[in-house]
């Protein structure tokens, strides 16, 4: 089988540089490619979304595994060379953090999820994933060593944070392997990872009104030097706030890294049950 042209040499053909003001990173080592399809480990005819398909390489290492491929990528310079490069490929011009990944199943129960994540569009992005967790199996996403860090982290752990709870609510996240600077063209100033995320069935635990989990989360860690007493007085008065903390078996004087993601949805879900709401 031909060999995919490499980056430089789709981008020179064309005419065309790496946009630096959208991040564009495209990966060039074959073997990362295939550890990434190994790890997202596509059966035969499965619809596959890949989130920002760039030059279309981990793309043609998809579909010559058998996957069932829908290719977003928002730059519309590098649609048509999609297009011409992988006619077999179903390329849709759209935002990786906006497009409606359940139109794109194509009547699919299950999907999975793909891509090599803009640096600084990864937590968007992530979060639009996140709210599809019903209909996404599993995701394979490249992302900052960091952010990878922090979605995978538990509790005391210094980069334990949002990330971490939100998501860690309703998947099982692990980093698969790192990735360096060298196997992207042009070359980024920080190291990669690959996160493989695993949607749960249903969530590890009942969080009450989910708006609220999620304004809960955000407060507790927009202030994470203060106890969660002090750092929550954005969601709830102070009596109602001790009534929940009673109610969840939860001390008010720990701070948010040391609550495991149970502990959240213990004291969201009590606090759902005495009228607290997010503010509109």
């Amino acid at each position: 089988m031909r060999e995919y042209p490499s980056p430089r040499a789709l981008l020179e053909a064309h005419g065309l540089r790496p946009k630096k003001g959208w991040g564009q990173n495209f990966l060039r080592e074959r073997w990362v490619l295939d550890r990434i399809v190994a790890v997202l480990s596509p059966a035969p005819g499965e619809r596959v979304i890949e989130l920002g398909a760039g030059l279309g390489h981990l793309s043609e290492r998809l579909l010559r595994a058998g996957a069932d491929v829908v290719a977003v990528e928002r730059d519309r310079d590098l649609v048509p060379i999609l297009e011409s490069a992988l006619p077999e490929l179903c390329v849709v011009a759209a935002d990786a953090k906006q497009v409606d990944l359940r139109t794109l199943a194509g009547g699919a129960e299950k999907i999975a999820v793909t891509g090599n994540l803009p640096y600084h569009l990864t937590s968007p992005i992530l979060f639009h994933v996140l709210e599809y967790r019903t209909l996404v199996s599993r995701a394979v996403l490249m992302m900052q060593k960091e952010v990878a860090e922090r979605l995978a982290a538990g509790p005391g752990s210094k980069v334990y944070g949002v990330l971490s709870v939100r998501f860690g609510l309703h998947a099982r996240c692990r980093i698969a392997f790192g990735v360096g600077p060298r196997a992207f063209v042009p070359q980024p100033k920080v190291t990669s990872s690959v996160v493989r995320i695993d949607f749960l069935e249903r969530p590890r635990a009942d969080p009450g009104d989910p708006a609220l989990f999620r304004q809960l989360v955000k407060a507790a860690f927009g202030q994470r030097r203060k106890t969660l007493q002090n750092a929550l007085k954005s969601v709830a008065d102070r009596a109602t706030l001790a009534k929940a903390f009673a109610e969840a078996d939860i001390d008010p004087g720990l701070r948010a890294e040391q609550l495991p993601v149970e502990a959240f949805a213990a004291l969201s879900r009590a606090l759902s049950s005495r009228g607290a709401s997010p503010p509109r």
